[in-house]
């Protein structure tokens, strides 16, 4: 991949976060820079077509945001036509070795735990006093984070697998796989597919910190040679990180595999649930990978604390805990949530982008009281309860809504309908999983609405 862009005609697709920022690179090193995007009204300094509009052969070069499929137009088209394709994620990794060659990356992917996970590692590194970012498809993106002012020495990568499907050529001391389970299916056209593009990842890594309580994981990287590092929530083997009664054990970075050494009690990750003992055991490791002290990793899972709409507690009021977990948008995430409660009234739907509800329904069904049902997609779930779970209450919310707008008319008949089942001890869950752009602009968005609604619902009480 050239690095000198001056004077090409480069095409960038999507005029979203990365696309503006991979935009604005281009530009400032000479290159004629056009965005493509299906919003004809969106604001930028650069000249924005509507893909009906782009003739590919105009271009010596596409840069794919993430999202794009291949079988999009504009990407068909580039490929019949020999088009150069790239991708934020290699673009900015030439440019890194361009003007930071000593620069390190570490990547994270999985289906669910990505932004935590990469936010405590980055934390980590930060803590021992190291020069280091999170980015990717949280925080930064990567081309301003390499670009920086101030240049970092260790980029932390979260990559969807929409970016990992089109990424070639970044390379890696050390990635993470959290967990595969359904998610994206009508994206990448089948399960297959979605975990090929999160395995591609150990292609490009030196050493693998992998979930051994996963089974997809364990038999998909059986066929690649690097080096594994395994954690789990048991007691480890040697080589591996894990769990021994109240404590995070080390058995994989240490002098003899025979020995042990203490990363931490369990009591120091707040909230002290199953996936979030996992996800500081692979934050731990990618530390560890680059020799961070065990005092360091400690000291930063002790001070920190997952980013809103993350099982954020909204309020407790008459023993009622209002809980919204808007960033869990799949099967797997809505199970871990509602599994850590006991008794849930849980608000769920939206846009299920392929993935099957009847395994989540069957294995939570016995700490759901009643379900609230939105979004498109709320079918599919109240399905399933019709077949595990038939003698559960189903409320549908049809309340007028307009995405963006300003009435909160959806979410306050929700939170209502939620009241109407919840007494001391219930916890009224937002864990939809499902992704919200049916109806919002965003997870953030749609957790948002419904902590104004439950807010608006005490004080309207009081």
């Amino acid at each position: 991949m050239p690095l000198n862009f001056a004077g090409r005609r480069v095409l960038v697709a999507g005029g979203g976060v990365t696309g503006t920022s991979v935009a604005q690179f281009l530009a400032s090193q000479g290159a004629m820079v056009v965005i493509v995007d299906e919003n004809p009204n969106l604001k930028t300094d650069f000249t924005v077509l509507a893909p009906q509009s782009v003739v590919v052969r105009d271009y010596s070069a596409v840069v794919l945001s993430p999202g794009w499929k291949e079988s999009h137009p504009i990407v068909a088209a580039c490929i019949a036509a020999g088009i150069e394709i790239l991708n934020e994620i290699d673009v900015a990794w030439n440019i890194a070795q361009e003007i930071a060659p000593y620069q390190k990356w570490l990547a994270l992917t999985g289906t669910n735990g990505k932004t935590t996970t990469v936010e405590m590692a980055a934390a980590m590194l930060q803590r021992a006093g190291l020069k280091a970012v999170a980015c990717g498809n949280v925080g930064e993106t990567v081309i301003d984070a390499v670009t920086h002012r101030d240049a970092f020495d260790y980029l932390i990568l979260e990559l969807s697998s929409f970016q990992l499907h089109w990424m070639k050529t970044a390379h890696f001391v050390s990635s993470a796989i959290l967990n595969i389970t359904e998610d994206h299916l009508d994206w990448h056209g089948g399960f297959d597919a979605y975990c090929d593009a999160k395995l591609s990842l150990l292609e490009r890594s030196d050493m693998a910190i992998l979930n051994r309580d996963d089974s997809e994981i364990i038999k998909r990287a059986k066929k690649w040679d690097g080096r594994k590092i395994f954690f789990s929530l048991d007691t480890p083997a040697p080589g591996e990180l894990g769990v021994v009664e109240n404590l995070l054990i080390d058995r994989a970075f240490v002098g003899d595999p025979q020995e042990a050494q203490m990363i931490a009690q369990l009591s120091d990750i707040q909230p002290t649930l199953p996936h979030s003992v996992s996800n500081a055991l692979a934050a731990a490791g990618l530390a560890r990978s680059i020799g961070v002290s065990y005092t360091d990793i400690q000291s930063a899972l002790i001070d920190f604390h997952p980013g809103r709409h993350r099982i954020e507690t909204i309020l407790s009021a008459g023993g009622v805990s209002w809980v919204d977990d808007s960033k869990a948008t799949n099967p797997h995430a809505a199970a871990a949530s509602i599994l850590s409660h006991l008794s849930v009234i849980w608000v769920a739907g939206g846009l299920a982008k392929g993935a099957d509800m009847d395994g989540l329904v069957e294995r939570a069904k016995d700490r759901i009281k009643a379900v609230i049902l939105i979004g498109s997609d709320r079918d599919l779930i109240e399905a399933a309860f019709l077949k595990y779970a038939p003698n559960t209450p189903r409320i549908k919310i049809d309340a007028d809504h307009v995405k963006g707008g300003v009435s909160n008319a959806l979410m306050e008949s929700v939170v209502t309908a939620a009241q109407g089942f919840a007494t001391s001890g219930d916890t009224v869950l937002m864990a939809p999983a499902c992704a919200s752009m049916d109806q919002f602009i965003s997870y953030a968005d749609r957790g948002d609405r419904f902590a104004a609604a439950v807010k608006k619902l005490v004080e309207d009480e009081n």
